[in-house]
């Protein structure tokens, strides 16, 4: 009898390359639809780990673990947006220039038998102080769209972030140290 296999709940290809990283190709892909609204009041770190959570089980398989990751950007106590458009993009921006922000990176597996283990990565990053032209030219890249915050630190945003302090991959995406101790724990093979 094999070793059950890997889901990766997350259509994210950022994902696949983190996982691909600890030597893991998952054997199916399955983007998990659920509902992303924030809950009135709901905290950022909260949110995180409830869609990790709610993508997992969304993606149940009672034959493969199932690896579910959600990256949320709050500014203070404001969950912000992925970017989608132009607009949300510079807002975003607007409001991570010169300060710091943290970047809650939520992980949830669900085994065969039905356990589910979480983690939570929190890193803090902060961004120089934008001018003008850094931000029309980071606009103009595109790498905001679809990116919580409206920024991708794996790209030319990474000359603009000042220091980080906790996970580089848990800012990617996934973090990869939280990522492997959840996996070793629940016995999947993993070197």
């Amino acid at each position: 009898m094999s070793a059950p296999a890997l889901i990766l709940a997350s259509a994210s290809p950022r994902r696949r390359e983190l996982l691909a990283r600890l030597g893991i190709v998952p054997a199916r892909v399955t983007a998990a639809d659920i509902d992303e609204s924030p809950r009135k009041a709901e905290l950022a770190r909260t949110y995180a780990a409830r869609m990790a959570r709610e993508k997992a089980i969304a993606a149940a398989d009672d034959a493969a673990f199932v690896l579910a990751g959600d990256t949320v950007v709050a500014a203070g106590r404001r969950i912000l947006p992925k970017a989608e458009d132009e607009t949300t993009a510079r807002r975003c921006l607007e409001l991570l220039s010169g300060r710091r922000h943290r970047v809650l990176s939520a992980i949830a597996l669900l085994a065969p038998d039905g356990s589910l283990r979480e983690r939570l990565s929190e890193t803090v990053v902060k961004f120089k102080v934008l001018s003008d032209d850094e931000m029309r030219a980071y606009l103009a890249s595109g790498e905001w769209h679809g990116k919580a915050g409206g920024y991708a630190i794996q790209g030319s945003a990474e000359g603009l972030i000042s220091w980080i302090q906790g996970s580089h991959s848990g800012v990617v995406g996934l973090p990869l140290y939280e990522t492997r101790a959840l996996l070793k724990a629940a016995g999947f093979a993993i070197a």
